[in-house]
Formats: structure tokens, C-alpha cells, sequence
């Protein structure tokens, strides 16, 4: 089995910063894309940005300019460095890794999502 576990969310203040870790642990052989994904109440879970193994990244719109994906793959942990936070970037964070499990099979694995709340 794999597990992803994060860490890092919590209560901070228009315009503060927060730095969220997700490590998986395992079985693995390999992860390809890891990523976060956020869901606000009321709608759907969003993908934030996403970091391919050797490095390239993706970001929403919404946060492009504001958030930093990177990963360590001696680790296999992804992080995302969130500044400049706005009350709309208040939502539960999940991470996501394309792990493939000793025995060569995928899976598409989630954390089990960590509150991020932005307010004064």
C-alpha cells in the first residue's frame, strides 16, 4: 500500500504565506506527476498545480504568480509554497501522486486533505 500523509495548513491572514509538505510512503517504485488539488465548500475539488518528475510544473490561473510547486524525489514529497494568500484561496488542500507500487502497478493516491483558511 502507499500512503500520502501532509502537513502545513491552518488559520493565516490576507496576505500571509503558508508552505504545505506531502509525503508518500510505501510500496513505491516510482511517482510520475504529483500535485495539490483544493476544494472550497459548495464546490468542486480544483487542481492548484501540478510537478512532473523532472521537474515542470503547471498552475491554475488563480495562483500563478502566487504559489510554488516543487518536489524532492529522494523524499517523494511534494510541496507548495502558497504567498501573497487571498480569503478565496480558503479551502481543504489535497495532494495527489501517479504512483506505481513495486509490483508495477498504478495508482492515483490522495491525502487525506489538510484546512488552509484565510481571514482576518
Amino acid at each position: 500500500q502507499v500512503q500520502l500523509v501532509e502537513s502545513g495548513g491552518g488559520l493565516v491572514q490576507p496576505g500571509g504565506s503558508l508552505r504545505l509538505s506531502c509525503a508518500a510512503s510505501g510500496m513505491i517504485f516510482s511517482i510520475n506527476n504529483m500535485a495539490w488539488y483544493r476544494q472550497a465548500p459548495g464546490k468542486e475539488r480544483e487542481l492548484v498545480a501540478v510537478v512532473a518528475r523532472g521537474g515542470s510544473t503547471n498552475y491554475a490561473g488563480s495562483v500563478k504568480g502566487r504559489f510554488t510547486i516543487s518536489r524532492d524525489n529522494t523524499k517523494n514529497t511534494v510541496y507548495v509554497q502558497m504567498n501573497s494568500l487571498e480569503p478565496e484561496d480558503t479551502a481543504v488542500y489535497y495532494c495527489n501522486a501517479e504512483v506505481v507500487d513495486l509490483a508495477m502497478r498504478p495508482y492515483d493516491c490522495w491525502g487525506q486533505g489538510t484546512q488552509v483558511t484565510v481571514s482576518s
